[in-house]
């Protein structure tokens, strides 16, 4: 099963760009489908893979910060190749 998964961490505390930008390279490194924009970073992919590699990066980004939040949406289809129509 595909899914697509919208991400946005969001440290709270002052010194929050390093635990972001690892969290992204570690995404990238990944053999998912990986889209950025400023306000989130998108994932696409199998549902097992996806879920597995994002276990492990939301557990270590976690880890680099003190306090934080992370907004998560999963839609159970491979959004990859959406365009609007408008």
């Amino acid at each position: 099963m595909k899914i697509s998964v919208e991400l946005t961490l969001t440290p709270l505390q002052d010194d929050f760009e390093p635990a972001i930008i690892q969290f992204i390279k570690n995404l990238r490194a990944s053999n998912l489908k990986v889209l950025e924009n400023p306000l989130s970073t998108q994932v696409y992919g199998e549902y097992n893979e996806v879920m597995s590699v994002l276990n492990k990066e939301i557990k270590e980004a976690f880890e680099l910060i003190d306090k934080g939040l992370l907004y998560m949406k999963i839609v159970k289809s491979d959004r990859f190749e959406y365009e609007p129509h408008f």
